[in-house]
């Protein structure tokens, strides 16, 4: 455990999701994750600022005093290509964390995307690219930079607690995550879901009122 003079912790990175993980969940859209998460599981509240693109990552965490960014300085350092940088700044708007110069320094450095439980600035910038980028508001006030906080610790964002190593995915839908144990189970069950889905819309094609889908919610509920 690392401490520095503003009070603050700082853990090392988790690694890296596999490749191969990350690229498959890609290809998957997030309803057909939260779907197999029991429906409970997900992120709210926050909003997508990047015109396109898809997040899908680890997570390095940091939790911030509200409208301060000094920590997360000190974890964008730790940033490896693949890392979300996931931001717990108490879902303050006062005044920005994060903004333009901080998002062409992580692009840079290869991060997959960012999820701040705050505010951001510069978001034409974040409008104008597929960088990913999430979060509970914006405005143009800039941050301080004093301190303390963590990083590499469990943050809650959007009323989901998030661990350091957790994988996120995003879309225009919104967002999930889980431990990266859970990735292969939950993959196979996004794509059969996915699968299930196609089975219907060809159903749906074929234009009869009554479908097998909507008789099976009704059966289980007694009203076939």
């Amino acid at each position: 455990m690392a401490t520095i003079s503003t009070g603050a912790r700082i853990l090392p990175a988790s690694p890296v999701a596999p490749a191969s993980i990350l690229e498959a969940l890609a290809g998957i859209v997030t309803p057909h994750l939260s779907d197999n998460l029991a429906r409970r599981e997900g992120i709210s509240g926050l909003r997508r600022y990047n015109g396109s693109g898809k997040l899908a990552g680890t997570a390095l965490t940091v939790k911030t005093r509200p409208g301060d960014n000094l920590l997360i300085y000190k974890a964008m350092m730790q940033i490896q290509p693949g890392h979300v940088l996931v931001v717990d700044a108490g879902g303050d708007l006062s005044n920005a964390v994060l903004g333009e110069i901080m998002k062409r320094y992580l692009q840079v450095h290869g991060c997959a995307g960012v999820v701040v439980d705050g505010a951001i600035r510069d978001v034409a910038a974040f409008e104008a690219d597929s960088f990913p980028c999430y979060a509970r508001g914006h405005i143009h006030r800039g941050p301080y930079k004093d301190g303390p906080g963590e990083v590499n610790v469990p943050v809650s964002i959007g009323g989901q607690v998030i661990n350091p190593g957790d994988i996120v995915v995003g879309d225009e839908d919104g967002l999930v995550s889980f431990a990266p144990s859970d990735a292969e189970a939950l993959i196979a069950a996004a794509r059969a879901h996915a699968d299930k889905e196609a089975r219907i819309m060809a159903e749906i094609a074929g234009g009869e009122k009554s479908q097998s889908w909507m008789q099976a919610a009704f059966a289980a509920k007694g009203l076939a």
